[in-house]
């Protein structure tokens, strides 16, 4: 039913090298980091909305079962097991892992991390309240096959939030010039500006895996500021979208 994975071996390569420096906020992920709460804004308020949770109480998301596909060392399961999430992180990227696992042990969390990719999780018949698919989608080989698979990782009424890089003249300037050959944030060649997704093409992929897209916002990074915010209009850089299993 799904192909034995989408997972691009050059591209895990890539984030396998960094792998040990998830968590300096300093180091080659310090871009995630100055994200992460503009994310996690976004993606609580529709978790929130989606299953009518009240985000001032204790532990709102108690009682969802959460994938973070793509979750590296944890940036982002961390705070959904803080918010009462029963959180499954997924990486293919073997060395990942250990990095995460350390770190929300130390943290005094409960997270399960596994090395396996979505089609693996699918196959087995795993399946989640929510998906999160954050900046993924752009380093897959096939992503329409690997958006299948988090269709079918759903549940009936299941919310996935997917975030990608647009591809425009902007986001070559902003995510491969400006982070990776000017300020050094990644090291060159972490992303391929042809492999980029419009908001367009990745509702229309999204149609096509059998979901329904119900929202988009953009990710705005405010250089005087030095801080991300969501717009409605920009969506010419970083951009995210919510998506229900309908």
């Amino acid at each position: 039913m799904f192909a034995d994975t989408t997972v691009d071996a050059a591209e895990v390569a890539k984030f396998e090298a960094m792998a040990a420096e998830w968590w300096d906020p300093k180091g080659k992920f310090k871009p995630l980091h100055e994200m992460n709460p503009c994310r996690l804004d976004y993606i609580t308020r529709q978790i929130a909305a989606e299953f009518d949770r009240d985000l001032t109480a204790p532990a709102p998301f108690r009682g969802l079962r959460l994938l973070d596909i793509g979750c590296g060392g944890g940036l982002l399961s961390e705070p959904m097991a803080r918010l009462g999430a029963t959180v499954i992180g997924a990486d293919a990227a073997p060395r990942n892992i250990p990095v995460a696992q350390v770190h929300a042990e130390q943290s005094g969390l409960t997270i399960d991390y596994r090395n396996v990719t979505a089609e693996a999780l699918a196959a087995a018949g795993e399946r989640f309240d929510v998906v999160l698919n954050m900046e993924v989608v752009e380093h897959v080989s096939d992503p329409l096959a690997y958006l299948t698979a988090c269709k079918e990782l759903l549940v009936p009424g299941g919310l996935m939030i997917c975030s990608t890089l647009n591809r425009t003249a902007k986001s070559f300037a902003m995510a491969i010039v400006g982070a990776e050959w000017v300020m050094r944030w990644l090291p060159k060649g972490t992303h391929e500006w042809q492999k980029f997704i419009t908001p367009e093409e990745l509702y229309g992929l999204i149609r096509q895996a059998g979901l329904t897209p119900v929202d988009r916002k953009g990710m705005v990074f405010n250089p005087i500021a030095w801080t991300w915010g969501l717009s409605d209009r920009d969506l010419s850089v970083n951009y995210v979208t919510a998506s229900v299993n309908r």
